[in-house]
């Protein structure tokens, strides 16, 4: 099996629990002064989102009401998917997608210390 590549992508999320959501947009947005936006978001579990432009990143803030501290999750790019899925499964590396609603064509995975990574299609 060939090794694919894989290199970093532009979104990062963190999940922040309800309680401190507010106080979390409001840093990014009045005291860093960071482009931030709320965006619609259609999620079971993510109530709000807001988007923040952080140089040649985005980072998404995302309100998820059943957690207690905050969670950061990064973004992997492959060009082919489903061979960097069969390549991940064969270093003991499985699918989470249960973590989260996602398309079809992109999988969550974990690191050892269970740092959540999605999977997507280079673009």
């Amino acid at each position: 099996m060939n090794h694919p590549t894989f290199n970093g992508g532009v979104n990062i999320a963190i999940k922040i629990p309800k309680s401190k959501y507010e106080a979390t947009v409001i840093f990014y947005k009045d005291i860093l002064k960071l482009s931030v936006e709320e965006k619609p978001i259609d999620n079971p579990t993510v109530s709000r989102t807001h988007e923040v432009k952080f140089g040649g990143n985005t980072v998404w803030l995302d309100c998820v009401d059943n957690y207690t501290h905050s969670e950061t999750w990064l973004e992997l790019v492959t060009p082919n998917v489903p061979e960097a899925t069969a390549y991940l499964k064969t270093n003991g590396i499985d699918t989470c997608d249960e973590l989260e609603k996602i398309p079809d064509n992109a999988h969550w995975i974990q690191d050892p210390a269970g740092t959540v990574l999605i999977v997507n299609k280079q673009a």
